[in-house]
């Protein structure tokens, strides 16, 4: 029977109801589908979509023995020196929030995408994307906060670039940086190095930066104002090395959160990461407003925080090394790998229970970063 015959077959109510369909091309949903012809805003967020066209479609088309470890910096060998290299693009908005600004967020966030490979980074390049009609004096504010948090980080600015795009087509300022460091002799820092027994350690309050964000952007008041946590870690990162180079991974939970930075290392390692919720280091700030926005602090961003997967047997130092740190003051042990449900993180929770802490599929909080 052919779908014309069908339709003329059809009560009159059914075939009113058809006529009477809403036009959804244009509808957006917070859980996108997986399987979808068009790139939605899932696709960065730093989860399961992101990982997908990653994996799926940029992986295979620029293959590479570089690119294959698909981490956060690429460790290549040039004339004799391991170099970290790293680059990410910044689209926040506003870009001027309580704690940091995009600028902020652009150079820390290469910053310590290089010290999660062992790397202090060196140099920096950087590019402006600008929209036309944008305010010439918000372009200068941020170049100077770039180049304030350049500074701070010990880091140099060596080249940049600038585009301007037509009004309507961009957000005022996107900002694209990438950066090089040297990664130390006997440092070899990787997702795939994880393995049962080693101490999952978070250097600090989880949650903030994503908080920060969304109360300026949506006009949420708190009893307090959060503060995002944006800050370099290499200082950080060079104190944990300092009590030994036998880190196995180093993460910042950025996009996505602690849940996604950790689900990422169970998949890369084929191993089970066990979490002890009361362990989880979470201001009641960031409770509170997850409370009231349905929001799970485990999968809001940060931008001065790392997790670190640490042989047990230097655990101990490590922890008191990142403790003595201004960047690590708070840091805490919140789990381990285990050999039970590689690739899968778990929640022990308060109760007794556990409860599974899945990759999302598309994200929480769009353009925090």
């Amino acid at each position: 029977m052919s779908d014309t015959t069908a339709r003329a077959a059809d009560p009159p109510a059914i075939q009113d109801a058809a006529t009477a369909w809403p036009e959804v091309t244009g509808w957006t949903c917070p859980a996108p589908l997986r399987d979808t012809p068009r790139i939605v805003m899932g696709h960065g967020g730093g989860g399961a979509l992101s990982a997908e066209l990653v994996e799926h479609l940029f992986a295979p088309a620029l293959a590479g023995p570089a690119l294959a470890e698909l981490t956060d910096s690429s460790v290549v060998t040039l004339g004799g020196a391991r170099l970290a290299f790293s680059t990410d693009s910044y689209v926040v908005r506003p870009l001027f929030f309580p704690g940091g600004s995009i600028a902020d967020l652009a150079v820390n966030g290469t910053v310590n995408d290089l010290a999660m490979s062992g790397a202090q980074a060196a140099y920096l390049s950087c590019g402006f994307l600008l929209e036309e009609g944008t305010e010439v004096a918000t372009v200068a504010r941020v170049a100077e906060a770039m180049g304030t948090a350049a500074r701070t980080a010990g880091v140099e600015i060596a080249t940049g670039d600038t585009k301007v795009v037509e009004s309507g087509h961009g957000d005022g300022v996107y900002l694209n940086t990438a950066g090089i460091g040297l990664v130390p002799p006997g440092v070899d820092i990787r997702p795939k190095r994880a393995v049962p027994g080693d101490v999952v350690i978070v250097s600090g309050d989880i949650g903030v930066h994503g908080v920060a964000v969304l109360s300026v952007r949506e006009g949420l008041g708190f009893d307090v104002e959060v503060e995002s946590d944006c800050a370099p870690l290499g200082g950080l990162v060079q104190a944990m090395l300092e009590v030994t180079p036998n880190l196995h991974v180093l993460r910042d939970p950025t996009r996505g959160g602690l849940a996604t930075a950790l689900g990422e290392v169970a998949a890369a390692a084929s191993v089970g990461v066990v979490v002890r919720e009361k362990a989880l280091p979470v201001p009641d700030p960031v409770t509170n407003a997850c409370a009231v926005l349905g929001l799970d602090p485990m999968y809001v961003a940060n931008e001065g925080k790392l997790v670190a997967f640490v042989p047990r047997e230097h655990a101990d130092a490590v922890l008191a090394a990142m403790r003595s740190h201004p960047r690590g003051a708070s840091a805490a042990v919140i789990g381990e790998c285990v050999e039970a449900h590689p690739g899968m993180v778990v929640a022990r929770t308060g109760l007794g229970g556990t409860r599974v802490v899945d990759v999302p599929v598309g994200e929480q909080l769009p353009r925090i970063c």
